[in-house]
């Protein structure tokens, strides 16, 4: 069963690095998907999508890297009026606590959610260390497999992810 994990993983790990850095990759249809399920979520959940939520997730959906707030505010301001940091955070945190970006902590930067996946799931994001293209997947099986470990550790996790640092398949060429 653990094979069969992480042999689904490697394979949806092999799509979307390397899908995501064709050149005639769309990323019109990223950004166009994330504020889909934004305003879907959103309206759900009876949040509101604010003009500059919206700009923010628009910047990470089309991105592909993580990027961190002060980044986030000069490009806002590239295409308008620049927002105050303060207020970019606030619209991280809303993204976040909503479940539409994830902050990458090794890299204190944010990147859209880019799949829908479960409350118990575990998040793995594979950073590519040389040009900084960030993946998601996640497994309900490992996040099973970690919550036996940690309960058996008498550890109490509050935020299930795993960051892995490597080489895509383009940089890898």
């Amino acid at each position: 069963m653990r094979d069969m994990v992480f042999g689904l993983l490697a394979a949806e790990y092999d799509c979307a690095m390397t899908s995501r850095h064709h050149d005639d990759h769309d990323h019109s249809a990223c950004v166009a998907d994330a504020l889909a399920r934004a305003e879907a979520s959103c309206g759900e959940r009876g949040a509101r999508l604010t003009p500059l939520r919206r700009r923010v997730l628009e910047e990470l959906a089309d991105s592909h890297v993580p990027l961190g707030a002060y980044e986030l505010v000069e490009r806002l301001g590239a295409s308008g009026e620049k927002p105050p940091p303060m207020s970019v955070y606030r619209a991280l945190d809303f993204l976040v606590s909503e479940g539409l970006a994830h902050r990458i902590e090794s890299r204190n930067a944010y990147i859209a959610c880019g799949r829908d996946h479960g409350a118990d799931d575990v998040i793995v994001f594979l950073i590519c260390e040389q040009c900084g293209l960030t993946s998601e997947v996640s497994s309900h099986a490992i996040g099973r497999d970690l919550a036996w470990a940690t309960r058996a550790a008498g550890f109490t996790p509050h935020t299930p992810v795993i960051e892995i640092v490597g080489t895509c398949a383009r940089c890898r060429k």
